[in-house]
């Protein structure tokens, strides 16, 4: 029987390592977006805006809510109510990829 050699390159077990901690944006803590955030809350109901299938997305306070930009902050006025929607966790997550699938489609 051959000899085996043994492991040269050692395992790293995932489940232990950290996720690198999230910062926030600056911005997105100051008075004026707190402020511009619970303008564009209060004028969707407290209710996601999303339309699927003609109809409006359910999911409304107390879940998870958030004052999402239409058109980018770095793109246009980042505290216009108008250029705001509420949408849910799901809804946003699906916006934000799409978003930056399209960045991503205009660099290549």
């Amino acid at each position: 029987m051959p000899k085996q050699i043994g492991r040269s390159i050692k395992q790293v077990d995932l489940r232990a390592a950290k996720p690198i901690p999230k910062k926030a944006d600056p911005e997105l803590l100051t008075k004026e977006h707190q402020v511009w955030r619970a303008a564009v809350l209060r004028l969707a109901g407290h209710r996601c805006q999303a339309i699927e299938n003609g109809k409006r997305c359910a999911v409304a306070a107390p879940s998870r809510l958030f004052a999402d930009h239409i058109i980018e902050r770095k793109d246009g006025d980042p505290f216009d109510v108008r250029n705001g929607q509420c949408l849910c966790g799901m809804h946003h997550s699906l916006k934000t990829a799409d978003e930056r699938a399209k960045r991503m489609a205009i660099r290549y």
